[in-house]
């Protein structure tokens, strides 16, 4: 099978630094980002790939059939409300502005044989008063083209990377790949936890027949009409690992099989830049002590009611020898999750560097600082680039087991 790959929602490209090593052609992208003028992310991805079969327009607007063929799609989408209806001619509709139905339109048109996706881990638990409807309709929906979907939910540190982001990865598989042909000669749980893509690379402990956490279901026609009715109707609780196939689904709560973590101390410039530090004096670092002090404060709702906000107090500064917290785009805002190190050479406390987060989620120093990108890349922008990435080695992980297992 030829390793072709199409990355939608590419950012800096995460997804082809870490599976073009392992021998995938990425033969088109896509990069927009709607709410800024200025497409700084696209011109990091152009200054490294090269501006060939590189889409910056708006991805509703792109003619799906136009894509290039390809055997694997990838893409981190964004969260939103996937809530679906009819319209008046009895068709039905998504949200507008809902980008997974830009991936399930690609995937309507090119019916690539895998499909790998990462999003927020909210994801499968959205939204808060229909639980898990959000993601039966991606399950509905993705079924309905004849995929099989796993899913896992996977915190970087408990496999060895030294930032705690925890990212679900989806992996889909078409009717037509002999993958998913040896996927229906096992059960549901013989999948999530020793034959499945995840498995392979982020083992979790055995299944514990005591577990009260473990939802089976279905999505399918005999129980929802179309995706109307799951829309409306459906409700369950997704666990961190699980498997939809045949329109069957099933979910565990899983516990992973651990190991060390690489601390944060080990990813450290040895000469910052002095506008990283932080004067004690100074009313910044007054502000960020509070925020991440712990508190008990009395508020008042919008219709008046009266309640005590509690919150618990975070380590000040960060420890260097954890794990990084994850890296948020709000990074060295005056914020309660950005992160504060003391310096170990001169123990003076500090932001991190755009280096330094950089390397946190495995790109090479400096990458969202081309040198030859047309535009300037500020400061401020390389943060928010990284709040946004994804973990290059996850995804290397992952891409071992499909090399091994799927193709």
């Amino acid at each position: 099978m030829k390793k072709t790959m199409v990355e939608l929602f590419a950012g800096v490209g995460g997804f082809r630094v870490a599976l073009e090593k392992q021998g995938w052609e990425t033969v088109w992208a896509n990069q927009w980002e709607p709410s800024t003028k200025t497409q700084h992310a696209y011109h990091v991805y152009t200054a490294h790939f090269g501006t060939e079969n590189v889409s910056n327009e708006d991805i509703e607007k792109v003619n799906k059939a136009e894509i290039p063929d390809h055997t694997l799609l990838v893409g981190g989408f964004p969260c939103q409300d996937y809530s679906v209806a009819r319209t008046n001619a009895e068709g039905i509709q998504g949200k507008k502005g809902v980008l997974w139905w830009s991936i399930w339109e690609t995937l309507e048109a090119k019916r690539p044989p895998f499909v790998l996706l990462e999003n927020v881990d909210r994801l499968i638990k959205s939204p808060a008063k229909q639980r898990g409807r959000d993601f039966g309709v991606m399950l509905r929906s993705i079924s309905d083209l004849g995929y099989s979907l796993e899913w896992r939910v996977i915190n970087a540190a408990d496999y060895g990377f030294p930032q705690r982001r925890r990212r679900v990865f989806l992996f889909a598989a078409h009717e037509s790949t002999k993958y998913y042909k040896t996927l229906t000669n096992y059960s549901h749980k013989a999948i999530i936890f020793n034959k499945g893509i995840f498995s392979k690379e982020f083992p979790v402990k055995s299944f514990n027949p005591n577990n009260k956490k473990i939802t089976e279901t279905s999505i399918g026609k005999s129980k929802y009409k179309d995706l109307v009715k799951v829309s409306d109707g459906f409700s369950a609780k997704f666990y961190n690992a699980g498997v939809m196939i045949n329109q069957k689904v099933m979910s565990v709560e899983t516990t992973p099989v651990s190991v060390d973590a690489t601390p944060l101390r080990e990813l450290l410039e040895n000469n910052p830049s002095e506008d990283l530090y932080i004067n004690q004096n100074s009313e910044k670092w007054q502000k960020l002590k509070r925020m991440k002090g712990s508190k008990r404060e009395l508020r008042t709702s919008a219709n008046g009611y009266q309640y005590y906000y509690s919150e618990g107090g975070m380590s000040f500064p960060d420890s260097l020898d954890k794990p990084a917290r994850t890296i948020l785009t709000s990074e060295t805002s005056i914020n309660r999750s950005t992160h504060i190190i003391e310096d170990p050479k001169t123990k003076r406390p500090r932001l991190l560097s755009p280096v330094e987060c950089e390397r946190l989620n495995g790109f090479e120093d400096g990458w969202t600082n081309p040198t030859n990108s047309e535009i300037p890349i500020p400061k401020k922008r390389r943060y928010f680039l990284m709040g946004n990435a994804l973990i290059v080695g996850v995804v290397k992980k992952i891409g071992v087991s499909i090399e091994k297992h799927a193709l």
